[in-house]
């Protein structure tokens, strides 16, 4: 009944965005288009070179999934603190910001939303190379958004491509593409003590190129014990030994501390959304820093009509934490990590083909030291060390045929995937234990070319999600890892249509970019969180189902106004869910009882998440640019738990930035600045899942501004 109603509304919206893109563009106006295509920055969006999607190069037109790219041209007048600074327009991409960027849950259809802390169920890539850890929990320190070049977004299962992707992946590109040798400066400031100052020096040559960045963010924070500070450090060196090959290194350097508030009661949120937590200030609960990764990569292209590519990269990465919470630990983690591909380019009776295949090794040997906690100091005895171990090992091909010339594509891919933990407790009582999970996940694609320009797609998949490390945690003490635990599973459908139109010469509505996709995903054995006496556990749902639908759509009204609607509706449900519930009463005592979840909504995610922009830039002379934009974001309540207890109210806010350009000459000066939730809404912006002593609630961001001012010479 659900999927008929949604075909309902699907259907029809598909229809009239056909039509009306065969009616903008007819055969003469493709002809023109074409003529311009390498003039007309929007004409390109279809027509840029995704990597992350097939891990070929493919334009985006060409990829029968949903994806999208956004460039540092189209957020460089943002934030710039935050992911979800520049991503909260993509449709499917739901982002709560907990304490900062370094807790910002990413959810794609419900995938990622179980995580408390951190990033799970999505791929997190920078420059390719994994900022998730074998078992697939990510945090993002690493991220300089005045770095970053470009970000691609794939939603939806991606599991036959990499290891526990079954939300989709999010690469972050380093900006390795400049035209030339350039030095720039820049600050940022803006309420609740930001601040943030830094370097980005490129330097090119006919044989290398050079990106280095550094940045200090400062940022005091609007709740109670939620300030943090960061160095960081990027850099990127790519030569060309020959016309057709690339060496690339890639590194970075991490040091910060960021102290966390804590979540709080229905009560204290209402009284002061913006206190911190008793315990969590008793404890001075916080996490400091200091990680690094070095990566190589070599690049290839060979054979007679260069219809060859070999790559291979290896990086090895070193990380130090310190935790507090009850008790006080510091973790030690050693990283290894080589992935390689081939991909071949041919022609099979006159149809195009591609085929490539690859393997991925990442290998992570940790030692993680417990010690008393004394008001946020570690206690001079150790009480506990554990040594552990994570290998993650993957294969993967992808088959791209042509059935109709220019028409009609299909694509095959597949990847097993064996992802294996050890664990030894190294003082008493001394124990020892192992799990391992290991699958093959395929996904069989059809991509049909209505126009040059306008696409439709369909795919079914299967996706595994082994689960991660801390979701293994045992509540048996006479086990290290949760016996019970199972991988998730899920057979994820979808079908969509995407384009670009162009009307030559037209004043008035001379482009639209556009992109519609439904999805229906069974997802069997859900992991979802729980907490005991705040301890947080991990446990199987029987059976989920999820249908929605995401729609993008990016108008120029008139030459340099553009429009943007993003509109994502989400129905998830548990088919069968029983589980044993754990409860503390108002006197502290203990419950257990086994509840039935079923026909309950999945929590922590909104059924309705709509984002509306209107932006306007315009050149005045040959030197000065000016920008405008005002962007809205209204979201539907969310439930915090999976006994659908209490559901947050709904929110919207709304958004204003102007920015200036100055060029003269080699200098050039950028000034920006914005007002976000500017009726200073209150919110609840993260919801902690399943707390069982009831601290759901963590309140958004209150009115805030900021002002940047970037200085640059090109040399």
């Amino acid at each position: 009944m659900k999927t008929f109603t949604i075909t309902k509304i699907l259907l029809p919206l598909s229809l009239l965005i056909l039509f009306s893109g065969m009616n903008g563009v007819t055969a003469q106006n493709r002809k023109k288009a074409d003529s311009i295509t390498a003039f007309d920055t929007i004409y390109r969006e279809l027509d840029e070179v995704v990597v992350t999607a097939t891990r070929v190069s493919k334009r985006i037109i060409d990829i029968p999934y949903s994806v999208a790219r956004l460039n540092y041209t189209s957020y460089k007048y943002d934030r710039l603190i935050g992911s979800n600074d520049m991503l909260s327009a993509i449709p499917g991409l739901f982002l709560q910001s907990r304490y900062g960027d370094h807790d910002v849950r990413f959810s794609i259809r419900g995938f990622g939303s179980r995580s408390n802390s951190g990033v799970r169920g999505i791929r997190i890539l920078l420059d390719d190379i994994p900022e998730s850890e074998p078992d697939g929990q990510t945090r993002l320190e690493a991220l300089d958004f005045n770095s970053i070049g470009r970000i691609e977004v794939v939603k939806g299962n991606a599991s036959s491509l990499y290891t526990n992707a079954p939300g989709g992946v999010v690469n972050f590109f380093n900006d390795i593409e400049f035209d030339g040798s350039s030095i720039l400066q820049f600050n940022q400031f803006g309420s609740f003590g930001l601040h943030k100052n830094g370097f980005k020096a490129a330097v090119k040559t006919d044989k290398y190129r050079l990106l280095t960045t550094y940045s200090y963010v400062n940022y005091d924070g609007y709740r109670v014990h939620n300030n943090e500070n960061w160095h960081i450090l990027n850099m990127v060196l790519e030569a060309n030994p020959s016309p057709h090959t690339s060496l690339k290194i890639l590194g970075y350097f991490v040091d910060g501390l960021i102290k966390l508030p804590g979540s709080l009661t229905k009560a204290e949120f209402e009284a002061d959304p913006y206190q911190a937590d008793p315990k969590s200030i008793s404890r001075d609960e916080k996490r400091i820093t200091r990680k690094g990764r070095v990566g190589i990569r070599y690049n290839a292209v060979f054979g007679r009509n260069l219809n060859n590519e070999v790559e291979v990269t290896a990086y090895g990465t070193i990380k130090y934490f310190d935790r507090t919470a009850k008790d006080y630990r510091i973790i030690t983690r050693y990283g290894f990590g080589l992935s390689a591909k081939y991909l071949n380019k041919a022609t099979i009776g006159k149809r195009h083909n591609e085929f490539s295949v690859g393997a991925d090794l990442y290998a992570q040997p940790a030692r993680t030291e417990y010690y008393e906690n004394i008001n946020g100091a570690k206690g001079d005895q150790i009480l506990q060390l554990v040594s552990e171990n994570i290998v993650n090992k993957g294969l993967f091909f992808s088959e791209n045929f042509e059935i109709l010339p220019e028409k009609l594509f299909v694509l095959l891919t597949g990847r097993y995937d064996d992802v294996a933990y050890h664990q030894n407790e190294e003082t008493l009582p001394l124990l020892s234990d192992d799990r391992s999970f290991a699958a093959f996940t395929p996904k069989l694609a059809l991509d049909y070319r209505i126009t040059p320009m306008i696409s439709a797609y369909g795919s079914f998949g299967y996706s595994f999600d082994s689960p991660a490390n801390n979701e293994l945690d045992s509540p048996d003490p006479a086990y290290l890892y949760n016996r019970d635990l199972q991988p998730q599973e899920s057979q994820n459908f979808e079908v969509g249509i995407k384009g670009n139109i162009y009307r030559w010469k037209q004043m008035f509505l001379p482009r639209f970019l556009f992109e519609l996709t439904f999805f229906d995903i069974i997802v069997n054995n859900e992991i979802v969180p729980y907490e005991v006496l705040g301890n947080v556990f991990y446990r199987n749902a029987a059976k989920t189902n999820r249908l929605g639908f995401e729609a993008g759509v990016q108008l120029e009204i008139v030459p340099n106004l553009n429009l943007g609607i993003t509109y994502t509706f989400s129905d998830f449900d548990y088919k069968d869910y029983i589980a044993r519930t754990i409860t503390i009463d108002t006197a502290g005592n203990y419950h257990e009882e086994d509840r039935d979840f079923s026909g309950n909504i999945v929590p922590s995610i909104p059924k309705s998440n709509l984002y509306l922009s209107l932006a306007y830039t315009q050149p005045i002379g040959k030197h000065v640019d000016i920008f405008g934009k005002v962007s809205y974001q209204g979201i539907s309540g969310l439930y915090v738990d999976d006994a659908n207890s209490d559901k947050t109210k709904g929110y919207n806010l709304l958004n204003g930035q102007l920015g200036l350009d100055l060029r003269f000459g080699k200098f050039n000066a950028m000034f920006s600045g914005g007002v976000n939730n500017i009726f200073d809404e209150i919110y609840v912006g993260f919801t902690n899942t399943n707390s069982a002593n009831q601290r759901f609630y963590e309140a958004g961001a209150p009115r805030d501004w900021f002002c940047s001012l970037n200085l640059g010479y090109r040399f």
